[in-house]
């Protein structure tokens, strides 16, 4: 009868324990599924924002890329426009160069000036070069120091024709031209050099770097193979010049040809 008794009361007690385990077990489960579920959504949202930010790299790169190539074919257009340019601007030089050889010697002014001058018993006035203003020497010096120091040869070539166009008929220009031919000849583009020298020699023969010029106008003709021209721009050096240090150097040249 006690047996019973107890089986009595502690039967109830261990449905009730059961029910609170069972309670207990359940509610982590649940928690659990939520969890998850919240953190595939994070992952998802994630992946999403990590989707947007690649596609709007990729759209950058792909903008990026049309701008190089565009500054790409600007630039090459650039450099065909220079290199146009300065064909013809050697063209015209060499033009020159033939039209002024091709006068009789004796100097460049017509008949009516040469008589002119000889009735008035007077030579005729020396000409007057444009002197550079402050932007123009500081332009010229930085050319200058292209050549001299950093040795940039092309690029010095390059902002020579720039000069010459910018600044024509000045004191600076015909120096202009004379590095020019000087910076060809050490490259050495001999026949460019010889161009540039002429043009001072001819059309610039009464500025200071003329003398010069026609020195180094015959060291260009020795090195092409011109030797007769080269010895006759030198004597020229020498009878028109006799005073100068160019004229020094000619005859040099012409003792030891």
């Amino acid at each position: 009868m006690r047996k019973l008794l107890m089986a009595t009361v502690l039967f109830p007690l261990g449905l009730g324990l059961a029910g609170v385990s069972l309670a207990q077990s359940s509610t982590p489960a649940f928690q659990n599924n939520s969890s998850e579920a919240q953190r595939k959504s994070g992952n998802n949202q994630a992946t999403a924002e990590l989707f947007y930010m690649i596609q709007q790299l990729q759209a950058n790169v792909r903008r990026l890329q049309g701008q190089v190539e565009e500054q790409q074919h600007q630039i090459g257009q650039l450099q065909q426009q220079s290199r146009d340019r300065y064909v013809d601007l050697d063209q015209r030089i060499l033009e020159l160069s033939k039209t002024v050889e091709s006068k009789p010697a004796g100097g460049s002014a017509t008949t009516a000036e040469s008589g002119q001058s000889a009735e008035s018993g007077r030579s005729a006035p020396a000409r007057v070069y444009r002197s550079p203003g402050a932007e123009e020497r500081e332009s010229y010096n930085a050319i200058i120091d292209l050549i001299r120091n950093k040795k940039e040869f092309d690029t010095a070539i390059s902002q020579l024709y720039e000069f010459i166009d910018q600044y024509p008929e000045g004191d600076l220009t015909v120096n202009a031209y004379y590095w020019l031919g000087e910076v060809y000849l050490a490259e050495p583009k001999l026949e460019q050099a010889k161009q540039a020298f002429t043009i001072v020699a001819t059309r610039f023969n009464d500025h200071r770097k003329a003398a010069d010029a026609v020195y180094k106008l015959g060291v260009t003709l020795d090195r092409l193979g011109e030797k007769e021209e080269a010895k006759r721009r030198m004597q020229s050096v020498v009878d028109r010049y006799p005073n100068t240090g160019a004229a020094d150097l000619a005859r040099k040249f012409l003792a030891s040809a």
